[in-house]
């Protein structure tokens, strides 16, 4: 198998990076047409964090950081690191002095479909990390893996280059080609959504505003009337009547 270390300046405008980590996963993955999520396996470590950034790929063996290393002087202001395995594994393959690193290049953020360790020293460090697993099981540096190549993360196939958003929702995987475009779409979406929210506010229900009643019709779902719960409600007012 051939192993490579691919060096590229592939990648999205900032401005569209900004705008996407604005928007969050759930509304740049409606705007995609609900497309490009990354399995619901992989969580945050840490509530809150919200980021997107120039995917930097990673193909590792399992149980072994080796090209994780290699990676590292690949990364720039923005970029996200994504961790994918040859094979399933939990092993804590990423850690504190990992981070350390990352953050002197400004690197946002891990996405890895791995485990994960050091945790209480990511967090306080605000390091936003999503892992398969948490796991303090430490891992060799031994086997060749590739860096800056299509990867297979979570079900979903990330290339270098593309756009990864994460938040409190999950991951999302934007392709570079798409990601101008999404940014427009989210944009309206957040407008319509800020529009709805005003009318649900007011009292509107979604059954009136998205017109679904007729869809409950169609579908054969009727309104009936509890007539038993109705006279058993009334006989209890009239025997509490009674006793008084």
């Amino acid at each position: 198998m051939n192993h490579v270390i691919v060096r590229t300046g592939r990648g999205p405008e900032p401005e569209i990076l900004a705008a996407l980590a604005k928007y969050g996963v759930a509304t740049a993955h409606e705007a995609m047409g609900r497309r490009g999520l990354l399995g619901p396996e992989l969580r945050p470590i840490y509530p809150g964090a919200r980021i997107a950034g120039r995917a930097v790929t990673v193909l590792s063996h399992p149980g072994d950081n080796l090209m994780i290393h290699a990676c590292i002087e690949q990364c720039r202001d923005g970029d996200v690191l994504v961790v994918a395995t040859t094979s399933r594994s939990t092993d804590g393959m990423f850690g504190e002095l990992f981070a350390t690193q990352l953050r002197y290049r400004n690197v946002v953020g891990l996405v890895i479909d791995a485990g994960v360790r050091d945790v209480a020293d990511l967090t306080a460090m605000r390091f936003p990390v999503w892992s398969r697993a948490v796991h303090a099981q430490g891992t060799a540096k031994a086997v060749a893996g590739s860096v800056n190549v299509p990867v297979v993360v979570a079900g979903q196939l990330v290339h270098p280059g593309d756009v990864i958003v994460a938040d409190d929702d999950g991951v999302l995987c934007v392709p570079l080609a798409d990601a101008a475009g999404i940014v427009e779409a989210a944009a309206r979406r957040t407008e319509s959504e800020e529009a709805k929210r005003h009318q649900f506010a007011a009292g509107v229900l979604g059954l009136d505003l998205y017109g679904l009643r007729s869809t409950l019709e169609r579908l054969g779902v009727r309104y009936v009337n509890d007539i038993e719960g109705t006279v058993a409600s009334a006989k209890s007012v009239i025997s509490a009547t009674e006793q008084s």
